[in-house]
């Protein structure tokens, strides 16, 4: 259906925003204005020329963001949202009103709406355009466009040159139809392709005068409802079957349980449909007479979101992160958000520059979605705050560099930690027991200052670790003795040796030390670039101590 702003039961995974922000009033107008501004002119797009210039996640949250901010500052300039259907009504009244749907928060909400209700059944919650159909004597006389549950456009004459609505039905009595306008999708996985922007290309097609018959072809009609159809649900499913609508009637099925509800929503979710969908609706079979239905979520009816595959939420802090190789990554510290099954407090951004050119700081509003359904992703700021409490600086990069940080100094905890990770793990030495959480209470501790410095540990100088008693002290003693015994090959990928540093085979550090740039640029695979790292590499100073260190601890090959 259309973006329709009704009662949401919101949880974690609507938006963190519980709240409110600590602003004084004046700063309260302005953000709120100006944020009221911005979903003003969305709702004017897409309501007046059917654009939609943001996904309909990211507007939904959004709205309710901005009502949130206005219960929280009830002042005369922000009392009340501006109905996001103002001046979309057009002049043509519905003969039966389009009602809207109130969303449930979760499955526990489902079962709760169920608990009093029976005979209810449960088909798609198609993302497209609503609209009324109205039919006398079997001729299709009137389309409405949903507008604002009463009023709505007259899109008859753009309707008639679509295939999906017949212009004849096999029926002589006054037939009214509520349904969507989709854009037919093959095989359309919802969890994997998402909307697609489906739901805004049927918009603007409707907003056109005229439509070229490929673009026709390619809208479809979903009819959700028959207002003044028969009185029991299956006897409507049969009447819509009759008229040529199939497809509606294969897709609305019974359901008597929340677990029912929980199969066909996830169903829906992750299986082909021909069209994008956003969620699941729950219909009981009998409801009021059409003649008192109106233009707000009733009680017989209710719609189940999707899982979110884009959410928004508060940046908290902008932090960095800074690896073995002085590579220095941002980290946007969010307010915590369900995606899916996952809550994300966190996201990374890759580098400085992606960090600079999106200009993300504190308290700005971003959308996150799910990359590949498991990794939390940056997609984009949506809203950056008219006043910001301060900006953020990025580390200086010339700080940090393949050879910087071999000690744990003012500003290089990270780097230096990083290290130490590398030189246990997988890629080095492959020591056990040994994570980035033990490495950094040893550098707590003052025990580590130095990238060798764990050689000399003994058993009773570990123990002094708040977090390390006598059984883990005794492994981490074990696993130091390991690292005696590792090769010189190992030995060069912990201490971070470039790659290519094995491809000449050496029984010790003075074989490699002595090879010139032209002599590693000959071996196959290293180019310029690289045989400079490597000549680099075994000549710098550090190195150059810390494998002075290595040969005076007996360690083979150096």
């Amino acid at each position: 259906m259309q973006r329709l702003i009704a009662t949401a039961l919101c949880t974690l995974s609507c938006l963190a925003m519980a709240d409110c922000p600590d602003w004084p009033n004046r700063r309260a107008e302005t953000e709120i204005a100006a944020l009221a501004a911005q979903v003003a002119q969305w709702d004017a797009a897409y309501h007046r020329r059917g654009l939609s210039l943001v996904d309909d996640e990211i507007y939904d949250q959004t709205r309710r963001r901005l009502e949130q901010w206005q219960d929280c500052f009830a002042t005369d300039s922000a009392a009340t949202a501006a109905d996001p259907l103002d001046g979309s009504a057009g002049a043509v009244a519905h003969p039966v009103a389009q009602t809207g749907l109130a969303k449930l928060a979760d499955s526990e909400a489902v079962k709760d709406w169920l608990t009093a209700r029976s005979d209810v059944w449960v088909q798609p919650k198609v993302d497209g355009v609503a609209v009324t159909l109205h039919y006398q004597q079997g001729s299709l006389v009137r389309v409405v466009s949903r507008g604002n549950g009463s009023h709505g456009q007259d899109w008859t004459d753009r309707a008639r040159q679509l295939p999906a609505v017949p212009l004849q039905l096999p029926s002589k009595e006054e037939l009214i139809l509520q349904g969507e306008l989709y854009w037919r999708l093959q095989d359309h996985v919802q969890a994997q392709a998402g909307s697609v922007g489906a739901r805004g290309k049927v918009s603007a097609a409707m907003a056109r005068l005229v439509l070229d018959q490929t673009t026709a072809a390619q809208i479809g009609l979903f009819v959700w409802d028959w207002p003044n159809g028969p009185a029991g649900m299956r006897s409507r499913l049969a009447g819509l079957v009759a008229m040529g609508f199939g497809e509606s009637a294969a897709l609305t099925v019974p359901l008597e349980t929340a677990e029912q509800a929980g199969h066909w929503r996830d169903h829906w979710f992750r299986h082909r449909l021909p069209f994008a969908s956003d969620g699941v609706v729950l219909r009981q079979g009998e409801r009021p007479d059409a003649s008192r239905w109106q233009a707000q979520p009733p009680h017989w009816a209710i719609a189940w979101k999707y899982p979110l595959r884009t959410a928004v939420t508060r940046v908290r802090e902008v932090t960095f992160s800074i690896g073995r190789s002085g590579k220095i990554t941002p980290v946007l510290q969010l307010e915590p958000v369900q995606l899916d099954d996952r809550l994300v407090s966190r996201v990374s951004l890759g580098s400085v520059r992606r960090w600079q050119q999106a200009d993300v700081q504190p308290d700005d509003q971003v959308a996150i979605v799910l990359a590949g359904l498991t990794i939390p992703r940056f997609e984009r700021v949506v809203w950056r705050m008219q006043q910001r409490r301060r900006r953020v600086e990025a580390p200086t990069p010339d700080a940090y560099h393949l050879m910087s940080c071999w000690h744990a100094s003012p500003g290089c905890d990270q780097q230096f930690v990083a290290r130490l990770v590398w030189l246990s793990g997988n890629n080095g030495l492959d020591l056990p027991h040994l994570g980035a959480g033990t490495w950094q209470a040893l550098v707590d501790a003052r025990l580590v200052d130095d990238l060798l410095d764990w050689l000399y540990l003994d058993q009773g100088r570990l123990q002094q670790v708040p977090g390390i008693g006598e059984a883990s002290a005794g492994s981490l003693v074990a696993s130091f003795q390991l690292a005696r015994g590792r090769p010189l090959a190992s030995w060069l990928r912990a201490l971070g040796a470039p790659p290519g540093a094995d491809a000449i085979p050496a029984d010790s550090w003075d074989d490699l030390e002595a090879l010139s740039l032209a002599r590693w640029q000959a071996e196959p695979g290293i180019g310029a670039t690289r045989a400079k790292q490597l000549r680099t590499f075994f000549t710098a100073p550090e190195i150059l101590r810390l494998r002075q260190q290595l040969r005076e601890a007996g360690i083979a090959g150096f």
